[in-house]
């Protein structure tokens, strides 16, 4: 499988999910925007579009951060799904996976950084994808907005603070705007990277030593079942389409 990850930060890092992606020997492509790196022009060459998070939102523009380009992601995403690519967007990525759609992303009701639970919907506990996230699941957290709706998208999970932490847009695209690739690598990149955070507390905020202290090895692990779901799952369309 081509996994092609498009990154807008360093210390937004892809963790967990470039772990899954190499113990399956998949091929591994990037797009690092905060190094200059490009796009690729089309979805042609890649199964699995993972779009990272970043401290930009959808709305952020091009003088705002000249590295970030949210109407050249859409389009990225739009040809990946028209054209049956399998999509995973992670905070930032699953805004911009719904406004692709055409669904406006919002503010969250609550601030969330830490690690909190998340309870699946009716939606999410029948869908064979999430089999291994039972009814609730401590996973990471790190945001302020959460993605649109589409008509057809479906909540899979939802938290005390945010109503929209998983979101089904189609078969083989997805918006998690938890942060199921924490590990604690990724954790201390995160919190060097933005101190502020921390100042104003908050009930949804844990702390840097809190945060550092959490095990991450349940989520990382309920993520991989899922990610071995979607991929077999865009196969099995592969194989019916070819």
């Amino acid at each position: 499988m081509k996994v092609h990850f498009v990154i807008h930060e360093a210390f937004e890092a892809p963790g967990a999910y470039e772990s899954w992606a190499q113990a399956r020997n998949h091929k591994l492509s990037y797009s690092r925007l905060y190094d200059g790196d490009v796009l690729p022009p089309s979805g042609e060459d890649i199964d699995l579009l993972i779009v990272l998070g970043g401290p930009q939102s959808p709305a952020t523009s091009r003088e705002e951060c000249p590295h970030f380009d949210a109407a050249a992601e859409q389009a990225l995403i739009r040809a990946c799904v028209a054209s049956g690519k399998a999509v995973l967007g992670v905070c930032l990525g699953s805004q911009l996976i719904g406004e692709a759609l055409g669904a406006r992303y919002k503010h969250s009701p609550e601030k969330e950084i830490g690690s909190f639970p998340i309870t699946l919907t009716e939606a999410g506990r029948a869908h064979p994808f999430f089999a291994d996230f039972g009814v609730s699941l401590v996973v990471g957290h790190w945001h302020n907005d959460m993605p649109g709706l589409t008509p057809d998208a479906r909540i899979i999970a939802s938290s005390e603070g945010c109503p929209r932490q998983i979101v089904q847009f189609g078969d083989l695209v997805y918006g998690f705007q938890c942060h199921m690739e924490f590990t604690p690598d990724v954790v201390d990149l995160l919190i060097a990277a933005s101190p502020a955070e921390f100042v104003v507390p908050h009930r949804f905020v844990q702390q840097p030593a809190v945060l550092r202290s959490n095990s991450y090895v349940e989520m990382n692990n309920a993520l991989f079942g899922f990610l071995d779901s979607l991929s077999t799952a865009y196969y099995k369309k592969e194989t019916r389409i070819t």
